[in-house]
């Protein structure tokens, strides 16, 4: 089991920035990935960054630039630094892991946190 708790969303103005904090316990050497998720209203869950057990980071184009995903794994914390955001990036940050069972992929999520982008 893997328990993930977010923390750091709330508003801002257009071109402002944010720090999105994920607190991972539980059975953490099982993660394979963990990545930041998003949904706006209306919309489907996306995926916005994601960062390996091994370190590999991944971006989606449009926070290419804006977004950072970091670990700090003596804190078991991962963050999303995000940086000249836009109205467009409103929405429920989720943080995600996942792990390879026996049955396959099986995903955790945290309860999400809310980012709001004023213009």
């Amino acid at each position: 089991q893997v328990q993930l708790v977010e923390s750091g969303g709330g508003l801002v103005q257009a071109g402002g920035s944010l720090r999105l904090s994920c607190a991972v316990s539980g059975s953490i050497n099982i993660i394979k990935a963990t990545a930041w998720y998003r949904q706006a209203p209306g919309k489907q869950r996306e995926l916005v960054a994601r960062i390996t057990s091994g370190g590999t980071i991944n971006y989606e184009d449009f926070v290419k630039g804006r977004f950072t995903i970091s670990r700090d794994n003596a804190k078991n914390t991962v963050y999303l630094q995000m940086n000249s955001l836009k109205p467009e990036d409103t929405a429920v940050y989720y943080c995600n892991a996942f792990e390879y069972g026996l049955q396959g992929r099986y995903d955790y999520w945290g309860q999400g946190t809310q980012v709001t982008v004023s213009s």
